[in-house]
């Protein structure tokens, strides 16, 4: 894929996005936004710029992990009506 394509692309993605949050119309912006990410994927898988996937892969190890033993502890009974299942 040439690069002004890939920037076009890019910068379609952007606009869009912006667009995407500022409209006040919720189901236009969510249309906006989800035109911004399949720009953003065509960008991704067909045209492979390294930066890009090196900037993913940077930000999905910085996202936090969903460890089995993160969720808060269970209060203690209470006499409530419902049953814990542990």
């Amino acid at each position: 894929m040439p690069l002004w394509v890939t920037l076009g692309l890019l910068a379609a993605s952007a606009l869009l996005w912006l667009l995407g949050t500022a409209n006040g119309d919720d189901v236009i912006g969510l249309l906006e936004r989800l035109l911004a990410l399949g720009a953003l994927a065509v960008v991704l898988f067909v045209a492979r710029p390294l930066l890009l996937e090196i900037v993913g892969v940077a930000v999905a190890l910085w996202l936090p992990r969903a460890h089995s033993g993160q969720a808060a502890p269970p209060p203690p009974d209470h006499n409530d009506v419902l049953i814990p299942f542990l």
